[in-house]
């Protein structure tokens, strides 16, 4: 089985790894160079997107913003999944909350913005303090602006408006600003026939709108929750492969934030902390075959790497833990890899990342550190 990603990330790198011991071959599909890559060691191994597909018996995706075109012709060969209006969900706000609505999910109230008029509206509609989003594009905490005082408006609207103007598609979603208590997600796979399997919750701690620290945490009452709003949207879509969804928990009732038709970040933790990592069920879910298991074998928490391209060696002797680097050209703020840190219980974890925080620089690792400064 050869399986195209479009995307030539780290989530290409690791859903090739994933692959490898149910003999599925990936390759991946640079969008921007048209370059076809390995992507493991970024070789390029041919070019063209109509010789990629013509090479695939399957394709998907490792990211939502990819261009319509390239989406349509990956459809029109019938060998496409999840699909291609789950993937134009994913990366337009705009189609997300019409999905979420129709799916009859819970999220912040909103209202669509492309004129001055429409932002004075919707700060009426809306209400001050709101959250205003690119629709299109921005990510880790860019394109988003927060309007806390209706003096404010006449100093964001020309940001707001130049962003607007820069795309004849583009707009801005506002969203009431919702006081939440936690951010949590949810990673699920659903097959081809119809059948789901949703992996526990992930607490997520972001810095700078970048997430930090993901840990899988054991709450009967929101998974439950979480669960039926995963399969509400998974369904509606007819979706095959996994899907996350980044909620707002307040006071125990879940908001949906964002969904993101593909493997994700916060769930990265499943390499070492459940029976079936989700690169693998994903692969499973678009090959057609049976979803693994999605249960919690040890409880474990993601740490990002940013911008980092070493780590003291502590951080391996350590047991439980384990680094995985994306092979990528060190930049400030960028994902350069992760260390998923793993226990038999949730004490022993909580020792362990205080342990951490004694080895990790604070500045590059602030979560590890807000951490250990309540738990430890």
């Amino acid at each position: 089985m050869h399986v195209l990603v479009l995307g030539a990330g780290q989530l290409a790198r690791m859903m090739s790894l994933a692959g490898a011991p149910l003999n599925i071959e990936i390759s991946a599909f640079d969008v921007g160079s048209e370059n076809i890559v390995h992507p493991l060691t970024q070789t390029v191994i041919g070019n063209g997107l109509a010789n990629a597909i013509e090479q695939a018996d399957i394709i998907t995706a490792e990211f939502e913003h990819i261009p319509h075109d390239v989406l349509e012709v990956c459809e029109q060969s019938g060998k496409f999944l999840p699909s291609a209006e789950a993937i134009k969900t994913g990366g337009d706000r705009r189609i997300e909350k019409a999905l979420l609505d129709a799916a009859e999910v819970k999220n912040a109230k909103y209202a669509v913005i492309q004129t001055r008029a429409d932002f004075d509206a919707a700060i009426e509609s809306v209400g001050i303090p709101m959250v205003l989003k690119s629709a299109l594009g921005g990510y880790d905490g860019k394109g988003q602006w927060r309007l806390k005082d209706i003096a404010q408006a006449d100093a964001i609207w020309p940001e707001m408006e130049a962003c607007i103007q820069a795309s004849e598609t583009q707009a801005i979603v506002a969203e009431e600003f919702v006081p939440f208590d936690r951010e949590v997600s949810l990673v699920g796979a659903r097959g081809k026939d119809g059948s789901v399997a949703v992996y526990p919750l992930a607490e997520n701690v972001h810095t700078n709108g970048v997430l930090s620290l993901s840990t899988a945490i054991d709450n009967l009452e929101l998974q439950q929750q979480a669960q039926q709003m995963f399969t509400a949207v998974a369904n509606r879509l007819d979706y095959v492969g996994v899907l996350a969804l980044e909620f707002f928990d307040v006071q125990g009732q879940l908001l949906v934030n964002e969904i993101a038709p593909r493997v994700h970040n916060s769930g990265h933790w499943t390499q070492q902390g459940a029976e079936t990592c989700q690169f693998e069920n994903h692969l499973r879910a678009v090959c057609g075959m049976p979803l693994g298991s999605t249960q919690l074998i040890r409880t474990t928490s993601m740490i990002n790497i940013l911008g980092e391209d070493t780590l003291p060696s502590e951080v391996l002797a350590m047991d439980g833990c384990h680094v995985h680097w994306y092979g990528k050209e060190q930049r400030t703020g960028r994902k350069m890899g992760h260390i998923n840190v793993s226990a038999e219980y949730t004490a022993e974890l909580q020792r362990k990342l205080c342990a951490l925080a004694d080895i990790l620089d604070e500045e590059a690792f602030p979560a590890v550190h807000e951490f250990a400064q309540k738990h430890c």
